[in-house]
């Protein structure tokens, strides 16, 4: 499975955005498994209504309740490692939705991600130490 940022979702449906072609072309890794959280969905579809219209975020949400995306949910004991996580990043600053995605590579042992957040995700540890791979760069 292969995580979802924010920023991937968005430039995915937004063909003026700098990053659609890029976006565009990850659609093949689609057959992989695409995985994201429910703060990254939150953004995302926040950003798609405010920016492009209601009509993107439905079709988003049509798309995860189809089964199209799964979204993890994070266990209520992983919880207490945010507030850590936000406060080592903060000179980033790290969002809930970036934090949530840290959390969900741990949970899936690797780091593979589509995000166009080049800055952040190239400094963002899971477990501490190793790197997110960015599919996107």
């Amino acid at each position: 499975m292969i995580a979802l940022d924010t920023g991937f979702l968005y430039a995915l449906v937004d063909g003026d955005d700098a990053w659609h072609e890029r976006a565009a072309a990850q659609m093949a890794t689609v057959s992989e498994g695409w995985i994201t959280t429910w703060p990254v969905l939150t953004e995302a579809t926040n950003l798609m209504s405010s920016r492009l219209g209601s009509r993107f975020a439905q079709a988003l949400m049509a798309d995860v309740a189809a089964g199209g995306i799964v979204v993890w949910d994070i266990p209520h004991d992983q919880l207490a490692k945010i507030p850590g996580m936000m406060h080592k990043y903060a000179s980033l600053p790290m969002d809930l939705a970036d934090a949530s995605l840290v959390l969900l590579a741990e949970h899936l042992g690797h780091g593979r991600i589509l995000t166009t957040d080049q800055r952040d995700f190239s400094s963002y540890r899971w477990k501490n130490r190793k790197p997110f791979h960015n599919l996107m760069a």
